[in-house]
């Protein structure tokens, strides 16, 4: 039987970060979550309403992590710099986009707190393509980037990129190597 512990923040979070990216959003319960921490299911409920209360606040926490590390990108001198930068926080937090999306679904609007987590969500997510579209910008200045190319589509095929499965076990490295080759300089060995 479960116990009734204390668990930290980041002890929940981190649960509910493995839980919804194995589960996913309709799936995850706290029963399943207290199964996890090994505790009892009214321990959580002590601190959270409901799920869509505790995924929300669980998904402001890793917005903000990666904002503090995307606001970084200011301190390399160029975009070359800045690109390989944004790649490498982006395969550390490949499950943004996947969060992003696990967002959408949230369903008790009635909830002042879930209610209140989305605005702060939304203006997160917003904060976080302003600074990606800055770098775009800057990339076309510095005529790194096709000034043709809208920034959304060039933003949209990143993040896309970044979701793409490695299926067949590819190392790591050479997996975000490639990718950001394809990202930066297509795949053609044919100089146009």
């Amino acid at each position: 039987m479960a116990r009734e512990r204390k668990f930290t923040r980041d002890e929940i979070f981190q649960a509910v970060k493995v839980l919804l990216l194995e589960h996913g959003y309709e799936a995850f319960t706290f029963s399943i979550l207290a199964e996890y921490l090994d505790v009892a299911r009214g321990t959580i409920y002590k601190y959270y309403d409901n799920k869509d209360e505790l995924i929300t606040e669980f998904m402001i926490n890793e917005m903000n992590a990666f904002m503090n590390n995307l606001k970084k990108i200011d301190t390399y001198p160029n975009f070359d710099a800045q690109f390989d930068y944004l790649f490498s926080i982006m395969f550390e937090n490949t499950s943004i986009h996947q969060l992003i999306e696990i967002g959408k679904q949230m369903m008790d609007k009635n909830n002042e707190k879930v209610a209140e987590n989305q605005r702060t969500l939304k203006r997160l997510h917003l904060e976080m393509y302003h600074y990606l579209d800055d770098l775009i910008t800057a990339g076309k200045k510095e005529h790194k980037i096709k000034q043709q190319l809208p920034n959304p589509l060039i933003l949209g095929y990143i993040f896309q990129a970044v979701a793409i499965p490695n299926h067949f076990g590819v190392s790591h490295q050479e997996w975000v190597k490639g990718l950001k080759e394809i990202i930066k300089y297509g795949m053609s060995t044919e100089s146009k």
